[in-house]
C-alpha cells in the first residue's frame, strides 16, 4: 500500500507534460472534529494518489486545509472523494485565477496539531461564533463605508505585492503575530467600527473573526472564500476590483494576477516588479522580489555572498550550511539587509507601473494560419519534438505556430526536418516528422502553418 511519493518533482513535471492533460489548481478547507487524523490522512492519500492529485495538505483534529492540483478530467471523481465525509459535502473548491500544470509536483499530506498555526487556545473561546461572510459585491459596498476598518490577515511578503486599498497590512511574518497586534491597535473601535478582514482563501479569517468577536468586537465581517473567490466573482459580475496587484499563493506559481497594477519593487534595483523568487543558494533560499534583469545578473541570488557560494563545489556549499538551519527553516520569508527596496507595514494604494500586456497572437494570425497536425512526443535532452502531419504539407523554411494551453503560442521557422530517420525538405500527410523545438511541448499541442 503506497502512502508516499515515489517520483521526484523533476520526474513528475516530465510526466505531466507528456500526459498533455489540463490541470486545475484549487484550494479548500473545513473545520470539523476528526477523531483519527492519521487514518484520515492515509485514506485521502490512497484516494487522491489514484487520481493523479498533487498538492500540500494539512490535517488535524480540527479539520483540513488543502491546496492542490488535479487533472481537470478527474474533478468530479475528486469531489466524490470529499463527499464521502459528511463535513465536506458541498464544500466550496476555490479554483485558482491562473492555472499552472506545475503548481504542485508532489502529493504531501501532513498531520499537524492545527491546520493553521494561529497560536490560539481554542478551548478559551467559541471557534464557531464567526464573523459575517461577505460576497464580493457586499465586500465592495462595506469598504466604501467610512465606518469600516479593513485588515489584511496575511504576511508582509503577501501584502507587499497586492492588497485591498486602504487596508491595514501588519508587518508580520506569521498569522499568529498579527492577532495581538491588530487587537491592540483597534482597542478603541470595538463597538463603533466595522472590522472587515480578508486573507488568501478564507481559512485564516474563520479563526480570526471568532477570536475578535471573543475580544469584544461587535461588528465583524470576513471576505467569503478570500481573495481567490473575490477575483472570480468580480470577473463574473463585472464589478470594480478594490484589490490591487497580485495575490501571493503558496505553490510553485508564487502568485496570480488580479489586476494589471504593479505596486511593489524589485528588492535589488527598485524597478517596478512583483515576481517572487527564492535565492538559488540552498543554504539561504530567501523569498524576495527580483526583476528579470537582476535575475540574470545575480543568477537568482539575493546577494553577492550567495552568488559566490553557488559557484563553490557542492561539498563546500554543504559544509557552509551544515548545522545552521534545517528543513523548512531555510525557506526564509523574512527581511534581509541585502534587500534595499523591501517594503512592508504601511503600503501604497497607487500603482508604480502596469504589466506589459502580451500581444494576442491568436488575434494577429486569426485568418492566417492552417492546422497541420498534433504533437506526439518531446525528447527533452535533444530538444526535439515529434508531430503527426494530418493536413497539408510541411516544408523546410515554413513559419509555424505551436499552440497549447500550457505551451501558449510559440512561433518559429523550420530549418531542418526529419522523416523516417532521414533529413528531408518536406513532410506529407500521414508522416511523423521531427525537428528541433527550443521549448518544451505537450501532447495537447497543435502545430499550424502561418500563411503570408
Amino acid at each position: 500500500m503506497q502512502l508516499y511519493n515515489t517520483l521526484s518533482a523533476e520526474e513528475r513535471a516530465i510526466m505531466i507534460d507528456d500526459a498533455g492533460k489540463q490541470r486545475l489548481t484549487l484550494s479548500f478547507y473545513a473545520y470539523a472534529k476528526i477523531e483519527d487524523p492519521k487514518k484520515f490522512r492515509d485514506d485521502l492519500f490512497l484516494a487522491w494518489n489514484a487520481l493523479d492529485a498533487l498538492g500540500r495538505i494539512y490535517v488535524a483534529n480540527e479539520g483540513i486545509n488543502a491546496q492542490m492540483s488535479i487533472p481537470e478530467e478527474n474533478l468530479e471523481t475528486f469531489r466524490a472523494t470529499l463527499e464521502v465525509y459528511d463535513f465536506m459535502k458541498g464544500i466550496r473548491l476555490n479554483e485558482a485565477v491562473e492555472h499552472d500544470d506545475h503548481s504542485f509536483l508532489k502529493l504531501t499530506i501532513k498531520v499537524r496539531h492545527k491546520i493553521v498555526a494561529d497560536g490560539l487556545n481554542d478551548d478559551t473561546f467559541d471557534v464557531t461564533n464567526i464573523g459575517v461572510h461577505l460576497k464580493a459585491r457586499e465586500f465592495n459596498e462595506i469598504l466604501d463605508d467610512p465606518n469600516t476598518i479593513v485588515v489584511d490577515f496575511r504576511n508582509h511578503y503577501e501584502s507587499e505585492v497586492g492588497h485591498f486599498k486602504n487596508a491595514i497590512t501588519p508587518d508580520v511574518e506569521t498569522f499568529r503575530e498579527s492577532l495581538p497586534i491588530i487587537n491592540e491597535q483597534l482597542q478603541n473601535h470595538k463597538e463603533d467600527k466595522n472590522l472587515v478582514m480578508y486573507c488568501t482563501g478564507g481559512i485564516r479569517c474563520e479563526k480570526a473573526s471568532a477570536y475578535f468577536k471573543h475580544q469584544g468586537f461587535k461588528n465583524v465581517f470576513q471576505l467569503e472564500g478570500g481573495i481567490i473567490n473575490y477575483a472570480k466573482q468580480i470577473e463574473a459580475e463585472g464589478l470594480e476590483s478594490k484589490f490591487i496587484g497580485k495575490n501571493f499563493v503558496f505553490d510553485n506559481r508564487l502568485g496570480e494576477r488580479i489586476t494589471d497594477d504593479i505596486i511593489s519593487q524589485c528588492h535589488q534595483c527598485g524597478k517596478p516588479c512583483d515576481n517572487h523568487t527564492n535565492c538559488e543558494n540552498d543554504g539561504c533560499h530567501l523569498l524576495f522580489i527580483q526583476c528579470d534583469e537582476c535575475k540574470t545578473a545575480m543568477e537568482n541570488c539575493c546577494s553577492t555572498e550567495c552568488l559566490e557560494i553557488i559557484h563553490m563545489p557542492l561539498v563546500d556549499q554543504v559544509r557552509l550550511r551544515t548545522g545552521k538551519q534545517v528543513g523548512n527553516k531555510v525557506f526564509r520569508k523574512g527581511k534581509s539587509e541585502n534587500l534595499k527596496f523591501k517594503h512592508s507595514g504601511e503600503l501604497p494604494n497607487a500603482a508604480l507601473a502596469e504589466i506589459e500586456k502580451p500581444v494576442d497572437i491568436r488575434q494577429k494570425i486569426k485568418v492566417k494560419k492552417v492546422l497541420l497536425g498534433k504533437a506526439e512526443h518531446y525528447y527533452v535532452k535533444a530538444q526535439v519534438g515529434q508531430f503527426t502531419i494530418e493536413n497539408q504539407e510541411l516544408n523546410s523554411g515554413d513559419k509555424i505556430l505551436i499552440s497549447g494551453p500550457t505551451t501558449g503560442n510559440q512561433e518559429m521557422v523550420l530549418e531542418k526536418l526529419i522523416v523516417d530517420g532521414a533529413e528531408t525538405q518536406s513532410a506529407k500527410i500521414g508522416d511523423k516528422v521531427t525537428f528541433e523545438v527550443p521549448f518544451r511541448i505537450r501532447l495537447s499541442d497543435k502545430v499550424y502553418k502561418i500563411l503570408d
